[in-house]
């Protein structure tokens, strides 16, 4: 029984074809939205990635036009909920960490990863928030995700309640922002109001005494 890589390969990659095949039907009441025309580019962009970096692997995995598109097809569904550049940046990544031709499993895991849109960790964001100083806008964030999950969570929440309670809350409200800029959102800082030259201060009485007099007397 040939049990070489390539045909490892072979048979993984038919494998997840067959399952795409026998998932195709939708249950009742569900639909899965179809790939926008950014997602699709990216998977063929990825598949010309792999053809260059994985060629002798790539034309074993895929020895024909039609199987090449029944992969496309199942990639298409499985991704939908990533934007085209995630999708991307997530291939890139595990052809750099690969000798051997991603799934589009190992590429759905690394969809789910801040590191993916240049982001922090959740933890690296939570420690962040924690050691910010005020005024919290003002402070240069890594990333506008992590000034928001922290006022999502509340500054002072963060700050005085112990990690084990605070760091879940923090998280949630991370990852929601990250699947939110992971389906295409982009979130911006608002643009902190700048400081005057000249600050005024209101007169006391003596002082409004003496600039009316000083008119009165120019009059």
């Amino acid at each position: 029984m040939d049990n070489t890589p390539s045909t490892q390969l072979l048979n993984r990659v038919t494998q997840q074809l067959k399952q795409a095949s026998s998932d195709s039907k939708t249950p009742a009441g569900k639909q899965t939205p179809d790939a926008t025309v950014e997602q699709k580019e990216a998977i063929n962009q990825i598949f010309e990635l792999f053809r260059f970096n994985y060629h002798n692997q790539f034309l074993k995995a895929f020895p024909d036009y039609d199987t090449m598109i029944m992969a496309k097809r199942l990639w298409s569904r499985l991704l939908v909920e990533y934007s085209g550049e995630v999708i991307m940046r997530a291939a890139e990544k595990a052809v750099k960490e690969s000798r051997f031709l991603p799934s589009v499993h190992e590429v759905l895991e690394r969809c789910d990863s801040a590191e993916v849109l240049g982001l922090p960790n959740a933890y690296a964001a939570y420690i962040e928030a924690c050691r910010a100083p005020s005024p919290k806008k003002e402070y240069r964030w890594s990333h506008p995700a992590v000034y928001f999950a922290g006022r999502a969570s509340d500054w002072y929440f963060i700050a005085n309640t112990p990690e084990d309670k605070a760091f879940p809350v923090y998280k949630r409200n991370y990852e929601i922002l990250l699947k939110r800029i992971q389906n295409g959102e982009e979130l911006e800082m608002e643009i902190a109001r700048a400081i005057p030259e000249t600050i005024e201060h209101p007169l006391n009485n003596k002082e409004q005494k003496q600039r009316l007099a000083a008119l009165m007397k120019a009059l």
